[in-house]
């Protein structure tokens, strides 16, 4: 009679359905509903904005409190005069560095994209006795280092080694494997029926996949560049066994310029790691539901 009586009193919802009374907030409920995310917060922010409040500082510091490594305010605040220091130095080569680093980054990302969804639009489409195949060697590409001595054979070989269009070419190839996956699972959301009319309206093979296809892969689209991009932008090992020489730099290696054997200058070493840190944290930042819609997509409807 009691919980007959409860559910009868209960407040109407708009049409009119019943709603049971509402339980109150006890510690266990508060726990389970605040409690875990205010934990996931206080640890992001300790992994995340801690190192970065770390390194702003140093970049602010003369060379004598840099060098001490100290997560205190500086004694004097050099932050200006460290960053005209790291841009001037070896004749504004941070400056071609930066140049260098994006042509890498956009042209190696754009040549990955487009080959990765088409390779993951054809792994999806078309089954045939090469697609166990082909989905072990893109496996592979996850799990197996890239040789570096045969690759450096190779640019030899063709004549592009110490280059950037060498490096690029290397670059696109190094990261495919994660992007077909990405773009294989968001393909299976897209209708057939979708290619079946477009074939029959007279679209060919091109046609069909940049004019019908490739704009719905927007949302991964998206993913995959911002990945890839940043990828790219930080990768280090690339350019310092694909470009020796300092004709081509690129902004990982201009951390040499700061430190040797002898000489340590922190202070110009931090500041130079925050500019290399702002591009991938404001393309992070306007773009983040992007890059969790994308990679969630295809799970949740594949």
């Amino acid at each position: 009679m009691t919980v007959t009586r409860a559910i009868t009193t209960a407040p109407r919802g708009e049409r009119g359905v019943l709603h049971p009374p509402r339980r109150p907030m006890t510690a266990r409920r508060f726990a389970r509903k605040y409690l875990i995310g205010i934990i996931a917060i206080l640890v992001s922010i300790v992994v995340f904005l801690v190192p970065f409040i770390f390194i702003l500082l140093q970049a602010a510091k003369d060379p004598k409190d840099a060098g001490l490594m100290g997560f205190d305010l500086p004694t004097t605040w050099q932050f200006w005069q460290n960053l005209v220091e790291v841009i001037q130095t070896n004749s504004y080569q941070v400056l071609a560095a930066f140049i260098n680093s994006f042509i890498l980054t956009i042209a190696s990302v754009a040549i990955m994209v487009v080959f990765s969804a088409m390779c993951g639009y054809l792994l999806h489409r078309r089954r045939t006795k090469l697609n166990p195949l082909v989905n072990f060697l893109v496996l592979a590409g996850l799990i197996v280092p890239p040789a570096v001595v045969p690759t450096i054979w190779v640019l030899q070989g063709l004549g592009i080694f110490d280059t950037l269009p060498g490096m690029i070419l290397v670059e696109a190839t190094l990261g495919p494997s994660f992007s077909i996956l990405l773009f294989r699972a968001f393909v299976a959301t897209i209708p057939r029926e979708l290619d079946e009319a477009a074939i029959i309206d007279g679209a060919g093979p091109m046609r069909l996949f940049f004019q019908v296809i490739l704009p719905l892969l927007r949302p991964v689209l998206i993913t995959v560049i911002v990945v890839q991009a940043v990828a790219v932008f930080n990768d280090f090992t690339g350019p310092l066994y694909f470009l020796p020489s300092s004709s081509n730099p690129t902004v990982q290696l201009t951390l040499y310029n700061f430190q040797s054997q002898a000489v340590s200058q922190y202070n110009l070493l931090f500041m130079n790691i925050l500019l290399i840190t702002i591009p991938p944290l404001i393309m992070y930042i306007f773009f983040n539901r992007q890059i969790v819609a994308g990679m969630t997509s295809g799970a949740v409807k594949g």
